[in-house]
């Protein structure tokens, strides 16, 4: 992976963006030679949208005021 310093990509930014686009290859920025943020080049997402994938993160209960019970419910309202 490939590093450059801040100031050098502030000065030449569209031509890099360029060049990480074409190489398909990331780039890591750095200030103070430490690693401030990375340009990726961008990939489209080949997977389309699956219908129903979140059905099993919910729990759907079939009567919601039965669990409390008769007299509790009377007792809530």
């Amino acid at each position: 992976m490939k590093t450059m310093a801040i100031t050098k990509f502030k000065a030449y930014a569209l031509k890099i963006i360029d060049q990480v686009a074409k190489s398909n290859e990331s780039l890591v920025i750095t200030k103070r030679g430490k690693p401030l943020a990375e340009l990726i080049p961008f990939r489209k997402s080949e997977q389309k949208p699956v219908p129903g994938k979140l059905a099993d993160a919910l729990v759907f209960e079939k009567d919601i005021v039965k669990p409390l019970g008769d007299n509790m419910w009377e007792a809530c309202k």
